[in-house]
């Protein structure tokens, strides 16, 4: 089996070729003996829309019955609804099979026990039982269920939208889509809705929200009809993106500060976990407000196990996983996000530009992706951080972001690819094009020293 797919946070390849159907029911075996090692035995299994994920479907199951797992199937649906259906069933944890906004030909698993989703060090134990071959035995019972129902039911108790919002939805023909039409529909808001119908192919353009070319669609159907609002959804409907009334994109860490405000109104003194690569902006709004804002790593399960740790109420990233411990069970959904952000502007009946128009204005870049070998990413990192940690305070929690009076710059190793990102922020272009220049002149020093990290 090919070691490349057990990345950080779940198992992904191309189908066929980096995981074959023998490998599918072997990941069965697997991961249902670490289930049985934690003595857990019963577990959800979900699937998305991907013309692969039926037959995944059947092949995974095959090899958790083998281990003595009783098994749920819940069928196609989003991953929220699955992580949803461990709490709903009180199953011992469970796979998603998803590659979330990978193009059509590969397909992955997502893995949890309890509710924790397993990552690093846990997905390679995974891996050594598949090599080991030495799997636990027995005969699991199968079962299904429709999760959705329930899912639906517990949003619209939950959620109060107080005057009739319009809302745009590109679900990306991914699993999102038929499950928040009607839920929104249900709030008393009017829907329109691009992509919404599932096709594993994702015809139209690809199922990810913080590529800017994929919500183009929802932004001019935004200004067409001049909706209050637009979501986008990646395939799983685990990550948000979101477009204001006036057709732009509100990116993740600006979207946090208005969940933040409404959330420290009702809880002085809440704490919040955002990743590095989130605006200054926002950690001196929580901090303004009354919150407590701490900086964490990258990483959905990372910062799921984080938020346990330290009691946050709301975490998020900014590809757009937001985390709602709030009213809410603690993982990302985005669909539940959605009918957050929609009690807000129908509370307040403000528009999200108007909440946003006190925070200051700053510059920054995209996410920049700087290829880079695995075998010397980690080492580059170091050595970037150790150089400025000889000049300046350093914040090293997962790469190195180093602070600027005026903003700050980042360099990390990906956990999913090989390469480095880079993300720069200033309160001036100017001064945004001074740090991005410092900090690329001297990694480009050092990558020197690494022939094997040339690009």
């Amino acid at each position: 089996m090919n070691p490349q797919i057990f990345r950080e946070y779940d198992i992904r390849g191309i189908v066929g070729t980096d995981i074959t159907e023998e490998d599918v029911v072997l990941i069965g075996k697997g991961f249902g003996t670490y289930l049985q090692s934690e003595n857990r035995s019963r577990v959800s299994v979900g699937r998305d829309c991907r013309l692969s994920s039926d037959r995944f479907g059947e092949l995974l199951i095959e090899g958790l019955l083998a281990t003595g797992c009783d098994v749920v199937d819940i069928g196609v649906c989003p991953t929220p609804v699955f992580y949803f259906s461990v709490g709903h069933l009180k199953t011992d944890g469970g796979v998603m099979i998803t590659a979330s906004h990978n193009p059509p030909e590969y397909n992955g698993f997502k893995l949890c026990s309890g509710h924790d989703t397993l990552f690093g060090s846990y997905i390679q134990r995974v891996r050594r039982i598949i090599d080991d071959g030495n799997f636990a035995e027995g005969s699991g019972k199968l079962e299904t269920a429709d999760v959705v129902g329930a899912y639906r039911k517990f949003l619209q108790d939950n959620i109060s939208v107080q005057r009739p919002l319009q809302v745009g939805i590109d679900a990306g023909n991914g699993t999102a889509g038929v499950v928040a039409v009607p839920v929104i529909r249900s709030l008393g808001c009017e829907v329109f809705g691009l992509c919404c119908e599932m096709d594993g192919r994702f015809p139209n353009h690809e199922p990810d929200p913080t590529v800017l070319k994929n919500m183009q669609d929802l932004i001019a159907l935004v200004r067409q009809k001049e909706l209050d609002v637009g979501f986008g959804y990646d395939g799983d409907g685990d990550r948000i993106g979101v477009v204001d009334k006036n057709g732009d994109i509100v990116w993740g860490d600006q979207l946090m500060i208005v969940y933040a405000r409404e959330i420290l109104s009702r809880k002085p003194g809440a704490t919040f976990i955002a990743e590095v690569k989130c605006s200054q902006t926002l950690y001196d709004d929580i901090d303004k407000h009354g919150g407590k804002a701490i900086m964490w790593k990258t990483g959905h399960s990372l910062i799921k196990q984080k938020m346990k740790e330290v009691g946050a109420e709301l975490a998020g990233e900014m590809s757009g996983h937001m985390f709602f411990a709030d009213r809410y069970l603690g993982y990302d959904d985005a669909i539940y996000a959605s009918c957050r952000l929609l009690e807000i502007l129908a509370a307040t009946g403000k528009t999200i530009s108007q909440l946003l128009s006190d925070v200051p204005k700053t510059y920054t870049t995209p996410e920049i992706r700087v290829p880079c070998p695995d075998e010397v990413k980690f080492d580059l990192v170091k050595e970037v951080t150790d150089y400025f940690r000889r000049r300046n305070k350093v914040i090293d929690i997962d790469g190195v972001r180093i602070p600027y009076e005026d903003g700050w710059g980042l360099v990390r190793a990906s956990n999913t690819q090989p390469a480095l990102v880079l993300r720069f922020e200033a309160l001036s272009e100017k001064r945004l094009s001074e740090i991005r220049s410092n900090v690329e002149s001297v990694l480009a020093k050092l990558r020197e020293k690494h022939k094997g990290g040339r690009t």
